[in-house]
């Protein structure tokens, strides 16, 4: 009995040493990025934009082609991590034969761009959409850096390296990784994401600037989260909106926006987990821009079927009032590659008066 006692008491010392050493592990290597990180400066020669031409943009979490209809998501109530590899890499085929669609956007927004992650086989992403854009500049700024991701216990998501990549066919005076504030509580967030935003500045005549902002807010908090982050982004659009810029802000806001339908025709709108902006978030004269008729994104519970599955509208645009909206339009794919649909919309910077 003292010896079963004593390899008892053995072993549990050596799990509970383990667990403190992969904590502390953990905790040291945490990626903690400073509130603004430059990630490119090319002030002395970037493009001129000029007012009242038309300009495109599109948004896209591609979900580490990963996410297609036939998968659930563990984080969200289903049971997988990953596809397997053979979806995976169908899914990367089908990505890059929707890229040429996409590349009539001057401006592509993608969240979500794995580059060394197990849960996407470690395919780097944004080297696969950089050979196919060759047209574009790429800027790249990380949200996701974690060693291991000890969830699910069963079957761990492990390495985890990703963030938000724009695309742009025009060379902007700079590109900068705001942090957002707000994080979850240690140990849980050292393997959580660190949200950012990513600035990309045009000039304009007259000393003007086009901001170009890819945002990907929090998911799976109580919206405390969101609110910091919310908060802490309006403050940044207005500060720059005053100076007399215009400012386009698309992504996946994971929320709705004001005015959000509550339903759509054919898909089943997810009214258990609805989260709108509030409607008084900025002066009235700011746009939402959003296709009405379409869902953006669903629910990962369960495989994507379309007379049963939940979906929302959580990827869309913000645009300051110096700005028209022409058109904006989901592009519907059924979510044959990732569980958000990529979302283009049309635009005129207007003369200031």
């Amino acid at each position: 009995m003292r010896k079963i006692l004593k390899f008892f008491i053995i072993g549990l010392s050596i799990i509970i040493a383990a667990f403190t050493f992969f904590l502390c592990y953990a905790t040291f290597t945490d990626y903690q990025p400073e509130e603004k990180i430059v990630i490119a400066d090319n002030s002395q020669n970037p493009s001129y934009l000029q007012i009242d031409s038309s300009i495109s943009i599109t948004t896209w979490n591609i979900g580490y082609c990963g996410l297609n209809a036939e998968m659930d998501f563990f984080y969200d109530g289903g049971v997988n991590v990953r596809p397997e590899k053979r979806v995976l890499e169908s899914n990367i085929k089908k990505l890059i034969e929707n890229l040429d669609k996409l590349a009539k956007s001057d401006f592509i927004l993608f969240q979500e761009v794995d580059r060394k992650s197990k849960r996407s086989y470690y395919t780097d992403q944004l080297d696969t959409i950089v050979k196919y854009t060759e047209h574009y500049f790429p800027y790249y700024a990380k949200n996701y850096d974690v060693f291991h991701v000890p969830l699910p216990i069963s079957n761990p998501m492990g390495m985890v390296q990703s963030g938000l990549l724009t695309m742009s066919k025009f060379l902007p005076k700079n590109s900068i990784r705001y942090s957002f504030p707000g994080n979850y509580a240690w140990p849980k967030k050292i393997f959580m994401l660190d949200r950012c935003f990513l600035v990309n500045r045009y000039y304009l005549p007259l000393d003007k600037q086009l901001l170009v902002i890819n945002t990907h807010n929090s998911a799976f908090d109580d919206g405390s989260l969101r609110k910091q982050q919310m908060e802490y982004l309006r403050e940044f659009i207005l500060a720059e909106y005053k100076s007399g810029n215009y400012v386009v802000v698309g992504g996946d806001w994971n929320q709705c926006p004001p005015e959000s339908p509550k339903d759509f025709d054919d898909y089943h709108f997810d009214k258990e987990n609805f989260m709108p902006i509030e409607h008084a978030y900025l002066p009235e004269d700011w746009n939402w821009a959003f296709d009405e008729k379409l869902p953006t994104s669903r629910r990962t519970d369960s495989p994507y079927e379309k007379d049963k599955s939940k979906t929302t509208l959580l990827d869309f645009y913000l645009v300051s009032p110096n700005i028209e909206v022409v058109s904006v339009k989901t592009i519907n794919l059924e979510f044959e590659i990732s569980d958000h649909q990529p979302v283009e919309m049309k635009f005129i910077l207007k003369t200031s008066k």
